[in-house]
């Protein structure tokens, strides 16, 4: 295993065994996670894998992204791979997705790129004209069909293709700031919404060719989202309305159900220690 460029946490994640067949126990009757027997939940239609991170999972999620990387490369970048990782607002997504492609980038220099869901925030300025700022990240705050369009043309089209991203000092997004090369094998997207049910997010997945779901324990997923207001500037009082208003109605929102993912991630923490 390869662990260089990975932070101190993951080093010492790596010394644990890759994705174990069976479930694991800290999933067992969760009540946001995919149960019975091969994992499959209701509604699902198939099984669902699940792993740890970080610890025992992490040399399996490095061997999945490097596997679908391979398959975008093959394809002379005619139809680049596409993974999607998804989960409520401070699961650990951003970090996953941030990891992996600091690895790939290490093995692979050049070969994979990162397209965040939160560049199709829609502008700051057209949200206050229609009285939505309080919102700001709810489903209907984003431009849906400009991503599905995005991502479409990442399947499609050799490039080089041009993509946003959001900047979150300025709560806006500036555009054309990502390139995608004809070279890109693989491209990870990451967001809230990515496996929501309802029109128009659930024509995400079919644009997929992987979907991995990071969940994070309510109680610690909170206590990160006052952090990261506070970190943004905002008071505790102002912090705490946040996680507990929108944030909250939205972290319900994309734990309630997911549209067929093939990997959930349960990231685990000591809360002794933190």
């Amino acid at each position: 295993m390869f662990c260089v460029g990975w932070t101190d946490s993951l080093r010492a994640a790596c010394a644990h065994p890759a994705i174990a067949s069976e479930p694991t126990e800290i999933l067992r009757g969760h009540p946001h996670a995919p149960y019975g027997p091969g994992c499959c939940k209701e509604g699902y239609g198939m099984a669902v894998e699940r792993t740890v991170w970080p610890g025992r999972g992490v040399d399996g999620l490095i061997d999945r992204a490097l596997r679908l990387l391979d398959r975008g490369a093959s394809e002379a970048g005619a139809q680049r791979a596409i993974l999607g990782i998804a989960g409520a607002p401070a699961s650990g997504k951003s970090t996953v997705a941030r990891l992996l492609l600091a690895e790939l980038d290490r093995r692979r220099p050049g070969a994979a790129v990162g397209v965040g869901m939160d560049a199709f925030h829609i502008g700051h300025r057209v949200l206050a004209g229609r009285g939505q700022t309080g919102i700001k990240g709810a489903p209907e705050t984003f431009d849906a069909e400009g991503y599905r369009h995005l991502l479409r043309r990442i399947r499609t089209e050799a490039g080089p293709i041009y993509a946003p991203e959001f900047e979150r000092d300025i709560e806006d997004s500036l555009a054309h700031v990502v390139e995608i090369r004809p070279e890109v094998g693989l491209v990870i997207t990451e967001g809230n919404y990515l496996l929501l049910e309802s029109e128009p997010w659930v024509r995400v997945r079919e644009l997929l060719d992987e979907a991995w779901f990071v969940h994070l324990a309510d109680s610690e997923r909170q206590r990160r989202m006052v952090l990261r207001h506070q970190h943004h500037g905002h008071d505790h009082r102002a912090s705490h309305e946040r996680t507990f208003g929108n944030d909250e109605r939205n972290a319900e929102l994309v734990n309630a159900a997911q549209n067929r993912p093939d990997l959930w991630i349960e990231q685990e923490f000591e809360p002794n220690t933190r």
